[in-house]
C-alpha cells in the first residue's frame, strides 16, 4: 500500500468503552501512518462521543444501531453514507463481521483488518489474527494489527481528551455535593453490563473506601470523599454503597453522560473498580486503579502501564469468560478487602510521591531529609542565576497526543502556582519542546503559536511567564540536530541567554530529557505525569537512565529542585 495514496480514510472503532480505549494507541498509530490523510471515526454513539476534541481524529460518523441504522435498510443507508465520502481505506479494529460487510457494499477499495468472523472474503488486506496462546493485551492486539501498514514499536498508554469546560462543570456538580478541589477523591464503580459474575460484592467496596478515607484522615491529615460511578440500572447500587461508606460521598450511578464519566473518573485520585470500562478510562487519565479480576483474563484486559494494579483470587477454574457464576462465585468471594485495601494504599502512595526502593529521594523525601541550616538559607535569591528548562507535553500539560489548538490544551493543576516560586526565587524558565506535529502536518506554525498564546495567558493569570520558548519542529527522520534528546535547543538557548550550564536544570517527563540533561552536564527532575509511569521507574533506573530527581507532579518537582538547590548552596557556603 502506497501510504501517500490514501487521502481519506475511515477507521470503525470497538463498540465497547474498554475496547475503545485500549484502541485509541493504534488509532494514534495509525494517524503517524497517515499524517496528511483525513481520519474518520466510525462508532457507536457513546465511543463516538470519546473521541470529541481528539487530536487526532477529524471527523466522527455515528452508527445509529438503534436509530437510522436499524435493520437491512439502516445497513444499505449506512454503507450509502459511506460511499458517497469516498475512502481509500477503512481500518476495521472492530472484529465483527458487519464491519467488512458494510465497508465492501459502500465500494470502499482497501478494506484492512483482522480476519476473524469468517469475514475475510470482505477484506482487500486481512491480517492473520495473534495466536491466542501468546496472551497479548488487547492494547497490543489492535497496535499490532498495523505493523504490516509499518508501524513499530510498542504501543504507548491509552490517552483521551475532555475539554477544560467539561472539567470546570464536573468540578462544579461535586462541589455541589460538598467535595472540594483539594479533597482526595476516592472513584467506586462497582457494577458491570457484562455480567454479574464480573462484580465484587458491593459491602466490600463500601467496607474498603471507608477503611481508606479512614487512613487517609489519620495519616495524612487529608479530607478524603467517595464518588460512586455505575450504568443505568445500577442505581441503587450505588445507593446501598454510599450508605455504607459513612463518609462524604456522591451516587453518579446511571447520571453522567460518557463526556462526564470521563470527567469525574480523571478527577479521582484511585478508583477502585470491576473489570469495566472506567477502569481503562481512569489508566488513560493516569489514575491509579484498583481493579478486582475474577472471570475475565487479567492477562489481556489489565488497566495497561499498571502492573500492580490487579487483585485476583487464583482458582483452578478462572477466568472462565461466563457472565454469571454457575457455582460459588469463588474467584471473587476468594478477594478480601484487607487485599484491595493493601493495593489501594500502595497506589495513592504511588501518587504523593513514594517510590520505595528506588533509591532515589523525591521531593517529600528530599524535603524532609535536609539539614536545619540548608533549611534557614534565604531562599529569596536562591536561584539567581540559574536557568530550568522545561519540557511541555506531559510535563506541564496533559499529553493525548498532537494537540492541535488552543482547546486541546489544558494545564496540569497547580503548575502556574508552582512556576511562580521558582521565578520568585530568581531563575529563569525556558520551555524546550519538540513538536513534530508540525512537520507531520497535523499543525502549522500558527497553530502552535496559538497554543502557547494559551500557555502564556494561563501562565499570566497568576502573574508568572516563561523568559523564552523554543522548539523543533522536524520529523524524527529528519535527522536534526534540535530534536531532543540532541542538545540543539539548548545549544542555542546558552548563545543566546548566556546560560549557566552548570546552574542548570532540566525537567520532563520522559527518557530523551535525562539524556539530553546528562548531554549538556545539568541536573535532571523526572516528573511521571507522562510518558514514565510511577509503575516504571523502577525499570528506567534498571535501564542505567538515572534522573537526579523523580517527582509525580511539576509542583512536586519544584519543590525538590528548590531543596535541592539550597542543599548546593549549603555546600557551596561550607555548610555542614
Amino acid at each position: 500500500m502506497r501510504r501517500e495514496s490514501i487521502t481519506r480514510l475511515v477507521v470503525r472503532a470497538p463498540n465497547w468503552i474498554g475496547d475503545a480505549v485500549m484502541c485509541e494507541p493504534a488509532i494514534r498509530g495509525l494517524r503517524s501512518l497517515f499524517p496528511h490523510a483525513e481520519l474518520t471515526v466510525l462508532a457507536k454513539a457513546v465511543v463516538a462521543d470519546m473521541f470529541i476534541g481528539y487530536p487526532g481524529v477529524d471527523h466522527i460518523l455515528r452508527y445509529e444501531d438503534k436509530g437510522i441504522h436499524a435493520g437491512l435498510a439502516g445497513k444499505w443507508t449506512l454503507a450509502g453514507t459511506l460511499r458517497r465520502k469516498r475512502f481509500d481505506l477503512a481500518v476495521l479494529f472492530q472484529n465483527a463481521f458487519e464491519a467488512a460487510f458494510l465497508t465492501w457494499l459502500a465500494d470502499i477499495p482497501r478494506r484492512y483488518g483482522y480476519a476473524t468472523d469468517g469475514r475475510a472474503i470482505f477484506l482487500t488486506d486481512p491480517v492473520a489474527v495473534p495466536d491466542p496462546g501468546l496472551m497479548t493485551h488487547q492494547v497490543g492486539y489492535y497496535w499490532n494489527m498495523l505493523r504490516l501498514l509499518g508501524l513499530s514499536g510498542e504501543a504507548p498508554t491509552p490517552a483521551l481528551t475532555l475539554l477544560s469546560d467539561e472539567e470546570r462543570a464536573m468540578g462544579d456538580r461535586l462541589a455541589s455535593a460538598g467535595i472540594e478541589s483539594d479533597d482526595i477523591l476516592i472513584g467506586i464503580n462497582p457494577g458491570s453490563t457484562y455480567g454479574g459474575a464480573k462484580r465484587w460484592l458491593p459491602e466490600r467496596f463500601a467496607e474498603t473506601a471507608r477503611k481508606v478515607v479512614g487512613q487517609l484522615g489519620e495519616h495524612a491529615g487529608t479530607r478524603a470523599a467517595v464518588v460512586i460511578l455505575g450504568a443505568k440500572g445500577e442505581e441503587q447500587l450505588g445507593r446501598d454503597i454510599a450508605a455504607k461508606v459513612e463518609t462524604r460521598s456522591m451516587v453518579l450511578s446511571g447520571s453522567t453522560t460518557i463526556r462526564e464519566l470521563m470527567a469525574v473518573t480523571k478527577r479521582c485520585r484511585v478508583l477502585l473498580t470491576n473489570d469495566t470500562g472506567p477502569m481503562h478510562i481512569a489508566a488513560a487519565y493516569g489514575v491509579p486503579v484498583v481493579a478486582v479480576f475474577g472471570p475475565t483474563d487479567w492477562r489481556t484486559t489489565s488497566p495497561y502501564g499498571q502492573s500492580e494494579a490487579v487483585v485476583r483470587e487464583p482458582v483452578d477454574c478462572a477466568p472462565c469468560l461466563l457472565r454469571e457464576c454457575p457455582i460459588d462465585h469463588r474467584c471473587m468471594t476468594g478477594v478480601s478487602v484487607e487485599r484491595v485495601f493493601g493495593v489501594a494504599m500502595k497506589q495513592l502512595e504511588g501518587v504523593s510521591g513514594s517510590f520505595g526502593s528506588s533509591g532515589l529521594c523525591n521531593a517529600r523525601e528530599r524535603g524532609a531529609n535536609k539539614t536545619n541550616e540548608t533549611n534557614q538559607i534565604n531562599q529569596t535569591h536562591l536561584l539567581e542565576g540559574y536557568t530550568i528548562f522545561l519540557d511541555r507535553d506531559g510535563t506541564l500539560n496533559r499529553d493525548p497526543g498532537y494537540i492541535r489548538s488552543p482547546e486541546q490544551f489544558e494545564l496540569f493543576p497547580g503548575v502556574p502556582q508552582a512556576m511562580a516560586k521558582v521565578k520568585q526565587a530568581g531563575a529563569r524558565c525556558i520551555m524546550v519542546t519538540n513538536q513534530s506535529g508540525i512537520a507531520r502536518g497535523f499543525l502549522s506554525i500558527g497553530d502552535l503559536d496559538a497554543i502557547h498564546a494559551k500557555l502564556e495567558r494561563l501562565l499570566g493569570e497568576a502573574g508568572v511567564s516563561l523568559d523564552a520558548i523554543y522548539f523543533c519542529p522536524h520529523h524524527p527522520d529528519d535527522a536534526c540536530g534540535c530534536r531532543k534528546p540532541n542538545t540543539g535547543l539548548i545549544d542555542r538557548a546558552v548563545r543566546e541567554r548566556q546560560v549557566d550550564l552548570a546552574r542548570s536544570y532540566v525537567i520532563g517527563d520522559h527518557v530523551r530529557d535525562i539524556e539530553l540533561a546528562k548531554s549538556v552536564g545539568a541536573r535532571s527532575i523526572l516528573v511521571t505525569t507522562g510518558v514514565v509511569r510511577p509503575e516504571q521507574v523502577e525499570s528506567l533506573i534498571a535501564s542505567g537512565t538515572v534522573p537526579d530527581g523523580i517527582a509525580p507532579s511539576f509542583a512536586e518537582a519544584m519543590d525538590w529542585l528548590l531543596e535541592d538547590a539550597k542543599h548546593r548552596c549549603a555546600q557551596e557556603s561550607g555548610s555542614p
